[in-house]
């Protein structure tokens, strides 16, 4: 392996009763791709943020090309040529393609006026588009980009400042299987050019795709790092959490009961020449599989009265129903967790109090006004159960991590006594040690008889956590497997429309 140009050496970061970091050593040499996993609280972000210039650490080196120094300040790590990608990209809508990438530092005409040399400035961008081969040009107006077309020109931005390492925190959390094959070329295209990547993850497929090594934190201290040829997704958990994959997973108590939601040819309008029929029984985990575009997610709204049924019939318990809107399934027990918890399950800057009850309010009402005292103390009640982790039931939800933000969006409904659940990717964008948390709420919910539909992306999820798995492609079931059959092979075959 060359020699780093850059260097952590026994760094610590202590915060009044929290040792964040505890003597974390990493280097980076040029063109390498590093995963850095771990669970959340791992202290992935403190290492990142002393890199950058942000934090200051309580101890240890920092060398860069050999100079080695207490701490780096912002403009130092710019010098040094590091450059982050946030997960939360910090762009304007309301600018074009090159006014994002050269914001402050925009090429000016000549005379008193100072005025942007918008020609000058697009001929600089334009080198860039043409390194990534992206499809968009410098005048583009970023409103107009998709989401994984704004991760783009986020890495533009930090090659304009002639980045020698890219720091890339969860870039593929809101992405497509298409949109992450294309920034896997990216990394990939980067390596090529002699720019190093670290690339904070907590998809370990990803790892395995892109990473020369993979670095390993637990609980501020780094617990083992893997090389390319020792990467696997159970080496990877069992150093992020110390236990095996198989632990993650619980299986059921008793054998499923009756049916208890029913779909009969339900069309949307996605696919309005297609019907899918399905159902989910008392006490059991359906998985819904499918790749990208299948019609899980359409079919998920439509049964919680988002998007309207173009033709066939639900029933509960063997009734038909009629679910015109979302208030008609909460009255019936029919319960969604969405996709984006942040855009659709929750209010990001209310509390938490605030974010369980609002689906119930009317419960917690005394003479037409809300009573806080039970608001509060239904909210302490769903935190212990669900072992939310929060100082305090006042703060806001956007201040919590991935996996307790999801478990809130979890709270609100089980408050209210579910029938039936659909989740829909529940574990995105949460590390590992969440995820085994979630599976054991879905699984006591299941066996204490609640009807699950899980819509999940994640293989190894929907094998390891369903009772079943029913596989959607183009707006139908093609296929349902028991557990006898729960292979990849078999769920990826009914996917792209084989047989088994």
């Amino acid at each position: 392996m060359p020699e780093p140009f850059l260097e952590l050496v026994d760094i610590s970061q202590i915060y009044p009763g929290v040792v964040a970091l505890d003597h974390v050593s990493l280097s980076v040499s040029r063109g390498e791709v590093i995963a850095l996993i771990g669970e959340n609280g791992a202290g992935k972000s403190t290492l990142m943020r002393v890199l950058g210039g942000v934090v200051e650490p309580s101890g240890g080196i920092i060398r860069v090309d050999g100079v080695a120094r207490r701490s780096l300040m912002v403009a130092d790590a710019i010098k040094a040529g590091i450059a982050f990608v946030h997960q939360e990209l910090n762009l304007f809508d309301n600018l074009d393609v090159a006014g994002n990438v050269y914001i402050g530092r925009e090429p000016l005409h000549g005379g008193p006026l100072k005025l942007i040399d918008r020609k000058r400035l697009h001929a600089q961008v334009q080198p860039l588009l043409d390194r990534l081969e992206v499809d968009f040009r410098p005048d583009a107006p970023l409103a107009e980009l998709s989401l994984a077309q704004r991760q783009l020109v986020e890495i533009i931005k930090a090659l304009s400042l002639d980045a020698r390492l890219v720091i890339m925190d969860e870039p593929t959390s809101s992405l497509t299987l298409t949109e992450t094959d294309r920034l896997m070329r990216v990394i990939a295209g980067l390596r090529s050019d002699g720019v190093s990547v670290i690339f904070i993850t907590h998809r370990l497929n990803e790892v395995m795709q892109c990473a020369d090594r993979a670095v390993v934190l637990r609980d501020g201290h780094m617990v083992g790092a893997l090389t390319r040829a020792e990467l696997a997704p159970a080496a990877m958990i069992r150093l992020m959490i110390g236990r095996d994959l198989k632990s993650l997973y619980v299986p059921p108590a008793a054998p499923p009961g009756d049916s208890v939601l029913e779909i009969v040819d339900a069309v949307t309008d996605t696919y309005p020449g297609r019907a899918v029929s399905l159902s989910v029984r008392r006490g059991e985990i359906l998985g819904l599989a499918g790749l990208v575009g299948s019609g899980r997610t359409e079919l998920a709204r439509a049964i919680f009265g988002i998007d309207p049924l173009r033709g066939g019939a639900i029933k509960l318990n063997g009734e038909p129903i009629r679910i015109a809107e979302p208030r008609a399934a909460i009255q019936r027990g029919i319960y969604l967790v969405p996709e984006d918890r942040k855009r659709s399950g929750l209010l990001l800057d209310v509390s938490i109090t605030e974010n369980i009850s609002l689906p119930n309010l009317a419960s917690y009402q005394r003479f037409w006004l809300v009573t806080t005292a039970r608001e509060t103390e239904n909210a302490h009640r769903q935190c212990e159960r669900l072992r939310i982790r929060t100082p305090d039931v006042t703060n806001v939800a956007g201040s919590l991590s991935g996996g307790n933000q999801q478990k809130i969006v979890l709270a609100k409904w089980l408050s209210m006594r579910p029938k039936v659940l659909i989740f829909d990717e529940p574990t995105r964008g949460v590390d590992v040690g969440a995820k085994q948390e979630i599976y054991d709420i879905l699984r006591r919910l299941a066996d204490s008889g609640v009807a699950i539909l899980m819509i999940s992306s994640d293989m190894e999820e929907v094998i390891g956590i369903s009772d079943r798995i029913a596989v959607m492609r183009e707006g139908a079931i093609s296929g349902f497997l028991d557990r006898s059959q729960f292979s990849e092979h078999n769920v990826l075959q009914l996917a792209v429309g084989h047989t088994i």
